[in-house]
């Protein structure tokens, strides 16, 4: 009798074993190629570490955690992670996502010639009275090299304090702003990195007066049909608004601001590489000017 019963459990647990297997073997069956060919390369990684560690204990290096961070997208990895807790590589995830941001946020204009800085340093010497705003039309006008006079006063001399107005008309354009902050709507875009390392466009308009947030939309491909679009569901038929504030970036076309004229508002776009005369965008987007 108790033969018996031990050899019911033993084929109830052959049965099912092989059912179970028998499931996992319709799952990859039916799952896609791209799906079980990263499966393999995530096991087979760990396979090689695992050698490698029985042989002379050592830490995964920066390669080994960035191969099983990127097969781990394209399945459902938990299952078939052995050599660290998931916890682990959800931290390697992060740290390539920080790292990934920190390279991103690194670029920008490069610094123009070192002769031209020169030149720029040498007319400020010898013309006492030049502005930085003479300075860039006497660059223009006889040697035909563009610059603007916010980069003549970046690389301005230390021991020389900036002629031209540049404090002047920041301190009116201030006074402008805080006067009609009631009537001025702002614009802006924020560049947001998702989890897959995908890059989407957040545009957000706010009520520089009460600091509202009037609309917010997310795109991956950001074109001018799209943001003229966004204007008008933001802005109210029946709107008070005077101005709109917005940068130079190119998405800004034309088009769209002839549009916004044709709403009643006065576009003013803002001065190159001056993210201070959009603040209040900048501020509630986090990147508030120094």
């Amino acid at each position: 009798m108790r033969r018996t019963a031990q050899l019911l459990r033993s084929l109830l647990s052959i049965l099912l074993i092989t059912a179970g297997e028998g499931i996992q073997f319709l799952w990859l069956a039916v799952s896609s190629r791209a799906e079980l060919s990263a499966e393999v390369l995530f096991l087979r990684k760990q396979l090689a570490f695992y050698r490698e560690h029985r042989d002379q204990p050592r830490k995964l290096t920066d390669a080994a955690r960035f191969s099983l961070v990127l097969w781990s997208h394209l399945f459902h990895w938990r299952a078939a992670l052995v050599i660290v807790k998931p916890e682990t590589l959800i931290g390697w995830h992060r740290q390539g996502f920080k790292r990934f941001w920190r390279r991103k946020s690194q670029l920008g204009r490069p610094r123009i010639p070192e002769n031209l800085r020169q030149l720029m340093v040498r007319m400020v010497q010898e013309n006492p009275t030049w502005g930085e705003e003479r300075i860039a039309a006497e660059l223009s006008v006889k040697l035909g090299i563009l610059v603007s006079p916010r980069t003549v006063r970046a690389y301005w001399p230390q021991e020389r304090a900036p002629r031209g107005g540049g404090r002047t008309a920041s301190h009116h354009w201030r006074t402008f702003v805080r006067n009609h902050a009631k009537a001025i709507v702002a614009a802006d875009f924020l560049v947001a990195i998702t989890a897959g390392f995908r890059v989407l466009y957040v545009f957000v308009v706010m009520e520089v007066g009460s600091r509202r947030i009037l609309h917010c939309n997310v795109t991956p491909h950001p074109t001018a049909a799209w943001t003229l679009q966004q204007f008008r569901e933001a802005i109210p038929g029946d709107h008070t608004y005077r101005f709109l504030i917005h940068d130079r970036d190119s998405i800004f076309s034309a088009e769209v601001d002839d549009e916004l004229g044709a709403f009643g508002l006065k576009v003013l776009r803002t001065p190159v590489q001056a993210p201070k005369a959009n603040a209040y965008c900048e501020r509630l987007m986090g990147n508030d000017p120094p």
